[in-house]
């Protein structure tokens, strides 16, 4: 039996606003068979009900519509140890995995471009779509689609902080501004051309001044107490440190020992949410089980 794996992805970098991501190697795990209708069973970070409108589902249907074509009914098994709407790429890796299913169906006819296609149309921006679907770190447009791996060194590590509640992607865009001061665009177009050389030369202190900025986690930060402390002794320590995509969770890179970030980001979390030390992920796959 083959099974999907997904990886979890943040999205932004700090500066690299809707176009920067990396993928991290903590996996949503899928599996499908044709059944007399859809049904979806889900386990893993919070509830989701077997409902034929999942996101798996709805990306399948997506997929094969792009060849005019439609899905046979599925059973769809999910394991899923994403935290939902934490800034960790659930929707995408759910999309990203009803695209694959379909891709696989079809015999390879939409690739894996068609299947970032797909995703991308339904997520609405590609930056945590690409390393979802491409693994390591990417750089992605929308407008036209594109995207570029950019080269990195293995040996970084992520210290994630996911605090115990949601805040929908919805929130977290609804507080930005319609329109910025000329200075933090510019600001922020210096910190993300920064990132590719950075990572190319595995400088951490290059990395920090790239996660700078003030396009979007200013006004996000209020939705977050606490992340903003959070971000602040982490930067002090040397990491460099960001929200993860639309938030609330926060991250930080790091070499070495995880345990002074884990413990500057504890407060942060409280007693309810979790913190995650992890690796550079692959893009999805199937694998033998």
């Amino acid at each position: 039996m083959q099974r999907l794996y997904v990886p979890a992805t943040v999205a932004n970098l700090g500066s690299g606003f809707d176009v920067f991501g990396v993928a991290l190697n903590l996996y949503l795990e899928v599996e499908y068979r044709e059944a007399e209708r859809d049904r979806f069973v889900y386990e893993g970070d919070g509830q989701i009900a077997d409902s034929p409108n999942n996101i798996v589902h709805q990306a399948l249907r997506a997929a094969f519509a792009e060849v005019d074509d439609q899905p046979p009914p599925l059973e769809i098994r999910v394991f899923n140890p994403i935290p939902l709407a934490r800034g960790m790429g659930s929707s995408a890796a759910a999309r990203v995995a009803g695209a694959m299913i379909a891709d696989r169906l079809l015999s390879g006819r939409l690739g894996l471009e068609g299947v970032f296609r797909v995703a991308c149309e339904l997520e609405g921006h590609p930056d945590n779509v690409a390393p979802a679907v491409f693994g390591g770190f990417q750089l992605a447009l929308s407008q036209p689609l594109i995207h570029l791996d950019l080269p990195h060194p293995e040996d970084l590590f992520f210290v994630l902080a996911v605090p115990a509640f949601e805040l929908p992607t919805s929130a977290a865009r609804d507080a930005l501004p319609a329109e910025v001061p000329l200075s933090d665009a510019v600001f922020n177009l210096s910190r993300a051309a920064l990132w590719p050389p950075a990572l190319a030369a595995g400088s951490l202190e290059l990395m920090r001044e790239a996660a700078r900025d003030r396009l979007h986690q200013p006004y996000r930060l209020d939705l977050m107490p606490g992340a903003e402390k959070a971000l602040g002794k982490a930067a002090e320590f040397g990491a460099p440190a960001f929200v993860a995509g639309a938030g609330p969770s926060i991250a930080a890179i790091f070499r070495g020992d995880p345990a002074p970030l884990a413990a500057i980001f504890d407060e942060y979390v409280g007693e309810d949410g979790q913190i995650f030390t992890l690796s550079i992920g692959e893009g999805a796959k199937w694998k033998a089980t």
